[in-house]
């Protein structure tokens, strides 16, 4: 199957159509490119691309220019993500559109819920 949840071997043993319940707590931060941004893939199609995924941002971190390549979803928890156009704090949500481009940053630290269709294009 395509779409798995990486390194999350009670799915192993699931029939195709089974739900796959996923406690994050067992899932290992792994540190992406960029410094002070880790992730937790919760959901991955790496045909398609779709990925569904807790992000955590050390303060001061940052994510170079990129395009979102199809609609991005961020849903915040902790902390605040900003860009050019504003910035969103827990409880609040953003979507980019396909094509919009930005560089995020978090200066307090962040902790996030984000729902990709394709990945990212980096610019730099």
């Amino acid at each position: 199957m395509a779409i798995e949840t990486p390194n999350y071997p009670d799915h192993a043993r699931l029939g195709a159509l089974d739900s796959r319940m996923v406690d994050p707590d067992c899932l290992d931060w792994v540190p992406t490119r960029f410094e002070g941004v880790e992730m937790k893939v919760l959901m991955e199609d790496r045909e398609s691309g779709l990925m569904t995924a807790l992000f955590r941002w050390q303060p001061g971190a940052m994510l170079p220019h990129h395009e979102h390549v199809d609609i991005e979803q961020t849903y915040m928890l902790e902390g605040r993500l900003e860009d050019e156009q504003g910035s969103i704090g827990p409880g609040e949500y953003v979507w980019r559109p396909a094509g919009s481009r930005h560089v995020a940053r978090a200066p307090e630290g962040a902790l996030m819920l984000s729902i990709f269709h394709k990945p990212n294009r980096f610019l730099d």
